[in-house]
């Protein structure tokens, strides 16, 4: 491989790559998993803020390990920076986003619109949630919106994709070119039902799919074969869910109190056996990878570590899922160091003339 990673546009990092045969997007998410190469995608934990730099500082520690960013929409339906605006600090920088877009907090007209300014700013994957209640969150006195659910959501911006139309009808004049994603819980009851809820995903237009957290990979290897029979892994590409953590007392509130996410008792067993708890935590985060990955029909994973997200690198790393392969990463530039040599000179250097003088000598 030359200097230049071989998923990004010569003519400008910030720039969408050529279109290829069957590829529904010009993101390099879709281009990895076709090629059959092992994906590995992440979560931004959102700021509570308005800077840009508290993004990219973020995002920087997932350089040359993931291949794309899930920029997270409201998640427990607390307030954060929006999906669309983390999305569009990404893509100026060359990132590879997952938009994530919730049914809960806008209608169909708000969606569809982001779905176009999203796809407009280079956002090559949504990822269609219907999202958690406003009760689950710090404003419980929210209205929530709920016009449309995952599942309708995956039919509108496959429509808006594939027949160039709103759901109105009417035409649009260039449609959005995007990767359609949903969300799995393999881990939720009733369990029999989850492949075949899959099944209508896939049927709505998804085309590749996040799984809830794992922590018992039996259960997750009874989905998957299930999955396989029903013949979803030929028609998406499934990413199982792992993360790691922090301590036994950590597992036992989550297990407690954030639905749908199931921890065996053998975990936290593991994790009060354990001297550094939290090293423990990371190392079980790898020996799961390191399971499902041989689990016929898994395409990659998808890394959740909220407020460890400096260890993703070294979870993937530790786990070998890559195999000597290294996704895009942020590389510093030459024109890059000049724009910020000339700012520093506009900003700092001692200024002689003052405006109105300045203003003067115009006239």
């Amino acid at each position: 491989m030359t200097a230049r990673q071989r998923d990004e546009n010569p003519a400008g990092i910030h720039l969408p790559l050529d279109s290829l045969p069957g590829h529904t997007s010009r993101g390099r998410l879709e281009r990895v998993l076709r090629r059959g190469e092992f994906a590995v995608t992440t979560e931004l934990n959102p700021p509570d803020s308005a800077d840009p730099e508290d993004v990219y500082n973020r995002a920087k520690i997932f350089d040359g390990w993931v291949d794309a960013i899930n920029a997270v929409d409201a998640s427990g339906a607390n307030c954060h920076m929006s999906s669309v605006g983390i999305c569009a600090l990404l893509t100026r920088m060359g990132y590879a986003p997952i938009m994530q877009i919730a049914c809960r907090d806008k209608n169909r007209i708000a969606i569809q619109g982001d779905v176009l300014g999203g796809a407009a700013m280079g956002v090559a994957n949504m990822l269609c949630l219907t999202g958690d209640g406003v009760q689950a969150g710090d404003q419980p006195g929210a209205k929530p919106v709920f016009d449309l659910d995952s599942m309708s959501l995956l039919e509108t911006i496959r429509i808006m994709r594939d027949n160039g139309k709103f759901l109105s009808g009417r035409k649009l004049t260039t449609p959005p070119q995007v990767f359609l994603g949903c969300a799995v819980n393999p881990f939720a009851p009733p369990y029999d039902f989850r492949p075949i809820h899959l099944g209508k995903k896939i049927a709505a237009g998804a085309q590749f799919a996040q799984t809830q957290y794992c922590f018992d990979v039996p259960m997750f290897r009874t989905f998957m074969q299930k999955a396989r029979d029903l013949g979803h892994t030929e028609k998406l590409f499934l990413l199982c869910g792992v993360g790691p953590l922090a301590s036994a007392k950590t597992a036992k509130w989550i297990r407690s109190n954030v639905p749908g996410i199931h921890i065996p008792d053998a975990v936290i067993k593991r994790l009060e056996g354990a001297q550094d708890q939290k090293k423990e935590g990371k190392q079980l985060c790898i020996d799961i990878i390191n399971e499902v990955k041989e689990i016929p029909g898994v395409a990659g994973i998808h890394v959740m570590a909220y407020r460890q997200e400096e260890y993703v690198a070294e979870i993937v790393d530790e786990s070998g899922v890559l195999k000597g392969r290294q996704p895009w990463q942020r590389e510093i530039r030459r024109d890059d160091q000049i724009v910020a040599e000339r700012l520093d000179h506009i900003l700092h250097d001692e200024i002689t003339e003052t405006q109105v003088d300045m203003v003067k000598t115009a006239h």
